[in-house]
């Protein structure tokens, strides 16, 4: 008969067991590079139920040349008042997908003026020269923004709007359109109309009245 083979029930030597965890620690490494979106967390995934703004034409009258004057007051070009019109604050915030404040950004509006006219050639230039008609800022640490400006009015078959574009550096992260809730106009409108009930109200916000004239808040949601 052949002698009986020995069987171990010992556990594996100490170096044994030191190879093993340093072979796992380095499969679990592996996997993490493989899928950074878990090393990264829950912080870098998008908020269920969080959309992008939706995008609208930027329009025929985007400056071709930016005034002297860009800041976020629009009632004042220079050293000329504009009263016409009905005063407005607008106010918002600019996130990304995750609801992170997309610090550094700019963003930018323009409009016609109280009769319906834009600060461009191809417009006749006839908009009022004490409206600025654009304005610029860049959003604060918290995404924060704020211009001061006027209720948009309807002009040539167009319901009242303000165009807005926000920017980080040299790339473009939304262009769109702003209306006015309720206005007997929007549904007459050939791009508001357009747009599915989820984006209209989007796009779509309450001026509401108070001391200072109006005021709206325009939250954005845009892919940083």
């Amino acid at each position: 008969m052949r002698p009986a083979v020995a069987i171990s029930l010992t556990p594996p030597s100490a170096p044994h067991a030191t190879a093993q965890r340093l072979l796992r620690r380095r499969t679990v490494t592996a996997a993490l590079i493989a899928a950074p979106a878990l090393w990264l967390g829950p912080r870098a995934q998008p908020v269920p139920g969080r959309r992008l703004t939706p995008a609208q034409t930027e329009g025929p009258f985007y400056p071709v040349t930016f005034p002297k004057d860009s800041d976020h007051d629009l009632l004042r070009n220079g050293a000329l008042d504009y009263s016409s019109g009905q005063s407005a604050w607008l106010e918002g915030s600019v996130s990304d997908l995750a609801g992170k404040p997309v610090s550094g950004a700019q963003v930018e509006i323009w409009q016609c003026d109280h009769a319906g006219h834009y600060h461009h050639a191809g417009d006749g230039d006839r908009a009022d020269r004490r409206f600025q008609g654009f304005g610029r800022v860049t959003v604060a640490a918290d995404g924060r923004y704020r211009f001061r400006t006027i209720r948009p009015v309807p002009y040539g078959g167009r319901t009242p709007h303000i165009h807005v574009k926000v920017k980080l550096g040299a790339r473009e992260l939304l262009t769109t359109q702003l209306y006015v809730a309720d206005d007997p106009g929007n549904p007459r409108d050939f791009l508001w109309r357009r747009l599915n009930a989820t984006d209209q109200a989007a796009l779509t916000v309450p001026f509401t009245p108070d001391a200072s004239g109006f005021r709206a808040s325009f939250a954005m949601v845009v892919a940083a």
